[in-house]
């Protein structure tokens, strides 16, 4: 919730004229809660889990034969029901009931430690997002390195990561298709870069999507060309992520949930066909 009683207020603060973002802030988030207003993050989870699989969806069911040559997996197809199904047990199971709770009662535990994600004017510049939004992509990177190579010891996998890896030929619908110890698991790589660089508010939604959209993007079972994730130096991508799926509970290698370098650097990292034969 703002402290200015009006934007002639805002701006008579700040000193300056409101930019139209700033203003457009000002007119949604004035007599909102922090709470509320950190609680979006629920819906902004429900509709990448809902949105961003679809056009992978709609190629794996109508225009499959067209689009094979970028299946990276091409004898595996999911019919309609497959689809629905995960998709169904994602939003109820993963979402209703563990990741939409966890989030409300996140912000008071966080409040509680004094981390706080200003919902104030100004806005941030688009450096400070930039270079923000880098350093929880770096950190969320290398925790997650570590604590999936955890899962896959003998114990972690048979008690708990053995569901994700139900999907061999991974769609983007199954991205956090997970036990439910695990997304607690490797929630803590995503929470832990916006706890140690706290940000603002608009920054936070900017990051739950970003990083749930990578990790549909990199479960979508496509390898296409015209990404612009191609163009991301040391990306590991749908085809790196695809062989770590292909290879099953048996693999030691392709860790990496966005860069490589962890793997690189490890010994963990390993060539992969053009496409794995499922």
């Amino acid at each position: 919730m703002l402290q200015y009683g009006s934007l002639e207020a805002a701006e008579l603060a700040l000193g300056r004229n409101l930019t139209l973002p700033e203003k457009l802030w000002y007119s949604y988030s004035a007599e909102k809660s922090d709470y509320l207003l950190y609680n979006h993050n629920c819906l902004f989870l429900f509709l990448v889990f809902s949105l961003v699989p679809l056009p992978c969806v709609l190629v794996e069911l109508f225009w499959f034969n067209n689009m094979n040559k970028f299946k990276l997996q091409p004898r595996i197809r999911r019919s309609f029901s497959e689809l629905f199904k995960c998709y169904k047990d994602v939003i109820l199971n993963k979402f209703i009931l563990l990741a939409a709770p966890l989030i409300a009662v996140s912000f008071p535990a966080l409040k509680w430690v004094r981390i706080r994600y200003p919902t104030s004017l100004p806005l941030p510049s688009k450096w400070e997002v930039i270079s923000q939004l880098l350093v929880y992509f770096l950190i969320e990177d290398y925790g997650n390195y570590w604590l999936h190579r955890l899962l896959h010891t003998k114990w972690g996998f048979e008690n708990i990561h053995y569901m994700h890896h139900e999907y061999h030929a991974p769609i983007g619908f199954a991205a956090p298709y997970a036990h439910w110890a695990e997304i607690l698991i490797l929630a803590i790589p995503t929470f832990l870069g916006p706890a140690m660089v706290p940000c603002h508010m608009v920054t936070l939604w900017l990051w739950t999507v970003l990083r749930q959209a990578e990790a549909i993007e990199t479960h979508s079972g496509f390898d296409f060309p015209w990404s612009p994730t191609k163009f991301i130096p040391f990306y590991g991508g749908a085809e790196y992520h695809d062989y770590h799926h292909s290879v099953g509970g048996q693999s030691q290698s392709n860790f990496a949930s966005i860069f490589t370098y962890c793997d690189y650097i490890y010994g963990t990292d390993k060539l992969k066909d053009k496409k794995h034969q499922g």
